[in-house]
């Protein structure tokens, strides 16, 4: 009982993921956070940073667990808990020359073509997907977050969005709310989704 009750006062397992970072309780969260997790009022999934953040504020000791996924090293295997994430969209090619263009500026390219879904991503394999809007009825807004290897490609991003015609959501400038190094800009995609370059490192 006594390696259990450790294991269960260790930190919560964090990742951090290509296209959203988000924070995951692992087999190792102690269960009081736990159980804030689940019962909290606020809303699991946070629109703005991209984080699944339902942690209750008052709480000091809540929230250092809070800000553990900014500082936990990455697996070494590089495990996420997305393999990719596909946007159905209004007119693929609309949304692909947008995304030529921004995605670009922090590391990103397109890696197959299948016509009408192409994938993006980082070398070898693509984790972002675009592809026609064959299910559902009516637009609900999509939050993705795209890391950036540095602030001044988050300032490209956004400056490649704009010259794209998106519409700019937020310049980018530090978010120190959600961690000090937090750094972000948000544009518009053309198909009205909520779409961010985020670098989590100081200048």
């Amino acid at each position: 009982m006594s390696g259990h009750c450790a294991r269960q006062r260790r930190l919560a397992a964090c990742v951090r993921v290509r296209l959203v970072d988000v924070f995951i309780p692992g087999p190792d969260t102690p269960l009081t956070l736990l159980l804030s997790f689940f019962s909290t009022s606020r809303p699991l999934f946070d629109p703005l940073t991209g984080l699944f953040a339902a942690l209750p504020a008052p709480s000091s000791a809540v929230r250092r667990y809070d800000r553990t996924w900014m500082t936990s090293p990455v697996d070494a295997k590089g495990d996420t808990v997305l393999d990719h994430l596909s946007l159905q969209c209004a007119d693929v090619s609309v949304s692909r020359a947008f995304y030529d263009a921004v995605l670009p500026t922090i590391g990103g390219r397109c890696l197959m073509d299948f016509g009408d879904t192409v994938g993006y991503g980082v070398p070898p394999m693509p984790g972002f997907w675009l592809g026609p809007q064959r299910t559902g009825q009516g637009f609900r807004e999509t939050r993705v977050a795209f890391p950036a290897p540095d602030r001044a490609a988050v300032r490209a991003f956004v400056e490649a969005g704009r010259a794209a015609g998106a519409e700019v959501l937020h310049e980018p400038r530090p978010w120190p709310e959600y961690h000090p190094n937090y750094y972000g800009g948000f544009v518009r995609d053309p198909d009205g989704n909520n779409v961010e370059a985020v670098c989590h490192t100081p200048d």
